[in-house]
């Protein structure tokens, strides 16, 4: 068992020294993230799992350094370690488990308060989890960080208002497009940041002529039944492209599927890049005809919601700290475990010695009245051990507790 909280490592990099070109080439697509977690597990490690979003990538791990777990994510990626070592955050023990409690209560998000991310760290976590690399300490920390994320959400306004990259793109279009209602859009990616895009769209903006791109056109179908909207094949990309006012992509591929040459030089294209790494090739800017934003511009937008959860952030804290504590309680305790376990198998073998003949059968406990004899001491003993932090004074008590129940 790992409990040592000073082997627990992230190391990763974020929007705070990084513009979303260089995100893109440390973002980890989902077959690489396989690849990572079995790289992993083929030297020894145990625990890891890796969060990577439009905002950062970030690996998380129990190891003996970071170094290892740098090597890990850049072979994978695009971008090399001196590169990554430039730019990136290293954080250990405490300050490891402090700054995950943060990034889960949208405190360290390009836009602040954003939720999305606790749904990509659920994700991120499942998957490693599938690959048997979530353990008993990543676990219980995964667990009290959801805790911790979902009171922030539910005590404070951190996340109060609609506020969000996804939203951010909405509140650009209404600042910078007139007669919205009666353009053409056309969305590319119906994933969880598209799906949000496309209600958004109709919810706030009431464009109704929307066209839903998806590499799997089932899930493309489906969304734009739900809206009463309009879907088409993949391969019909670059003829919708060409008709559209507005152009959004919220997918996840490796390289720009949008170009130049998917624009119409006759026609005005609002286009807004919801991915990381870029979808929309950055070249297109350059174009007189075209409009280029991606998540770094949106992310400047700043409203009086935003003003309103800065005044969150030390409730929010407060919160996240009282979490802390309780995740290193239970992390202090675990090391008393093989001694609660010792115990136990001691006054299991002290009933099966009939070391107590002289209570009359009318007395004697069932089987399991017994074992549930033993664990109301054991339980006793932990107790103690955890208000006065000595293993070792409570053991001869325990025992003793135990023959006096008898």
């Amino acid at each position: 068992m790992n409990d040592n909280i000073q082997q627990f490592f992230v190391a990763g990099i974020n929007y705070r020294k990084t513009d979303a070109a260089v995100r893109g080439l440390f973002a980890v697509t989902n077959d690489q993230y396989l690849s990572i977690l079995h790289k992993a597990k083929a030297i020894g490690l145990q625990e890891l799992f890796v969060v990577s979003t439009c905002n950062r990538t970030e690996i998380y791990g129990m190891a003996s350094n970071a170094d290892v777990l740098i090597n890990l994510l850049c072979r994978e990626t695009k971008g090399t370690t001196e590169m990554l070592m430039e730019r990136c955050y290293i954080k250990q023990g405490m300050h490891a488990v402090e700054h995950l409690f943060d990034v889960a209560a949208g405190l360290d998000s390009q836009i602040l308060g954003d939720y999305e991310i606790v749904g990509q760290i659920k994700t991120a976590v499942k998957v490693a989890r599938e690959e048997g690399m979530i353990g008993a300490f990543t676990e219980r920390l995964f667990n009290t960080v959801l805790q911790s994320s979902k009171a922030v959400k539910t005590n404070t306004e951190l996340s109060s208002g609609t506020v969000s990259v996804s939203f951010a793109a909405i509140q650009f279009l209404k600042e910078n497009v007139t007669n919205i209602a009666h353009k053409k859009a056309v969305l590319l990616g119906t994933g969880k940041i598209g799906r949000n895009t496309c209600k958004n769209l109709v919810d706030y903006l009431d464009v109704r002529d929307i066209t839903l791109i998806n590499r799997s056109e089932d899930k493309a179908k489906d969304l734009a039944e739900l809206f009463n909207l309009k879907f088409a094949n993949a391969n019909n990309l670059q003829e919708e492209v060409k008709e559209a006012d507005i152009v959004i992509v919220a997918t996840n591929a490796p390289e720009p599927i949008i170009t130049k040459a998917h624009l119409n030089p006759n026609k005005h294209h609002i286009l807004i890049d919801l991915s990381i790494p870029h979808n929309i090739d950055p070249a297109c800017k350059s174009l007189n005809n075209c409009t280029l934003v991606n998540v770094d511009d949106l992310s400047k937008i700043n409203d009086q919601t935003l003003q309103k959860r800065e005044a969150e952030i030390p409730k929010a804290k407060n919160i996240i700290q009282q979490h802390m504590d309780e995740f290193c309680e239970w992390n202090v305790m675990r090391k008393n475990v093989p001694v609660l376990k010792a115990v136990k198998q001691k006054l299991i073998a002290m009933q099966q010695c009939n070391l107590f003949q002289s209570i009359s059968d009318a007395q004697k406990l069932n089987v399991k009245e017994e074992h549930a004899q033993v664990q109301k001491v054991v339980n006793n003993m932990a107790v103690k051990m955890k208000q006065h932090n000595l293993p070792g004074c409570f053991y001869i008590e325990a025992i003793n507790d135990y023959i006096a129940a008898v």
